[in-house]
């Protein structure tokens, strides 16, 4: 998964160069290049390359809650109020 990932990232960094080298007469296809490339990066690669990242991660890990400020700043976790 990792080399397909990488492909896809140069190749579409090659669309990119292709059509930015491409002669000011061919300007509607050297878009098509340059657009292409755009979209197979962000669109695939990128969603592909953060799919494979974080399988596995917990994500409530990352989420900035009362409790997790608490433990950075080394204090006691809240106790519940009982009413």
């Amino acid at each position: 998964m990792r080399y397909f990932i990488l492909f896809l990232v140069l190749v579409s960094i090659g669309l990119i160069t292709y059509g930015l080298s491409l002669d000011t007469t061919l300007e509607s296809l050297a878009d098509k290049y340059i657009g292409a490339g755009t979209v197979l990066i962000f669109l695939v690669a990128m969603p592909l390359f953060l799919f494979k990242e974080s399988k596995g991660k917990n994500f409530k890990d990352y989420m900035l809650t009362d409790e997790s400020v608490r433990r950075m700043q080394g204090k006691e976790p809240k106790k519940p109020e009982d009413s």
